[in-house]
């Protein structure tokens, strides 16, 4: 009875903690983001030298409660799955590891260590899997159905930004520095987002060849986002319109246009992860992974 008690805990663990098809999956993916987002904030607190004079043990004793909390998180991961070092070494697995220990790296070579928290922002990306939403049918409005049906990948892209902004907001802060008008990890994202949507004030420069070469890949970055929502939307746009001619064809119109057009790729709603080999896009209703034919979760 031990070994069977023993699989059904970490099977109960493993749909809490990698899947979101559950109620108490779900909420623990709600939790997770409001922690990273919690302890982002804090470290960028921490480096207002006004704030931080004030309410430094408090910034400092919220910071360990949360790397307290992903440590013990990054544990339960590796424990609930059957090949530890297959999550270990994976993408997420080397986030997870660099988001945990800056503040014991803090401890042993100093504070500077410590704004390596902000790569924490990067765990975000596993939250998405709760935000796949079916497509929207039968709107009358197409231009409201592409904005509708764009949203996600719109946030995402805006997320990716975000992160984008103060991941290489962090690196100038590294790199610059006060003396060269970089004062705070805040301040330095802002300069990010000003650079990396091309507007540029000119209030905030940096001074060092490495800061002027993080730059220009910055703003040549910037060029590219600039396209990225509106071939969003518009093909979205083409998709309504295709959608909307269909459904106002004749049933001669439609069977004509089913041996011309294939049909669109099936949406899966899940977010199923094998507990074997952790690989996801699972069919719904899927019984066993198609990657190994490991059992999946039901």
């Amino acid at each position: 009875m031990e070994p069977n008690q023993n699989h059904t805990w970490k099977t109960k663990l493993h749909e809490v903690i990698y899947e979101a098809d559950t109620p108490s999956g779900k909420l623990f993916d709600v939790l997770l983001l409001i922690f990273i987002l919690l302890s982002i904030v804090l470290v960028m607190l921490e480096s207002v030298v006004s704030i931080d004079r004030e309410y430094h043990r408090l910034l400092y004793i919220g910071e360990w409660v949360v790397t307290v909390l992903f440590t013990i998180e990054y544990i339960l991961r590796i424990i609930s799955v059957k090949k530890p070092f297959k999550y270990v070494f994976s993408f997420f697995g080397i986030i997870d590891f660099l988001s945990t220990i800056p503040m014991y790296l803090a401890i042993l070579f100093g504070g500077g260590a410590q704004a390596l928290v902000t790569l924490r922002a990067l765990r975000l990306l596993r939250v998405f899997r709760i935000l796949k939403l079916a497509r929207y049918l039968g709107a009358s409005n197409q231009l409201k159905d592409s904005i509708i049906a764009s949203r996600v990948k719109i946030m995402v892209f805006l997320f990716a930004v975000m992160v984008s902004s103060i991941v290489f907001g962090t690196i100038m802060y590294l790199v610059e520095g006060e003396a060269n008008g970089f004062d705070n990890i805040p301040k330095s994202v802002y300069w990010c987002v000003v650079t990396l949507t091309t507007v540029g004030f000119g209030d905030i420069a940096p001074q060092t060849a490495l800061g002027q070469f993080i730059t220009t890949i910055i703003m040549i970055l910037g060029y590219g986002i600039i396209a990225v929502p509106t071939g969003i939307v518009s093909a979205e746009y083409a998709k309504s319109s295709l959608k909307y001619n269909d459904n106002n064809a004749t049933p001669e119109t439609k069977a004509a246009k089913t041996m011309d057009l294939p049909e669109d790729v099936e949406l899966h709603m899940n977010s199923q992860c094998c507990i074997n080999c952790l690989n996801t896009k699972h069919q719904d209703g899927a019984d066993f992974c198609h990657k190994c034919g490991h059992k999946l979760h039901q």
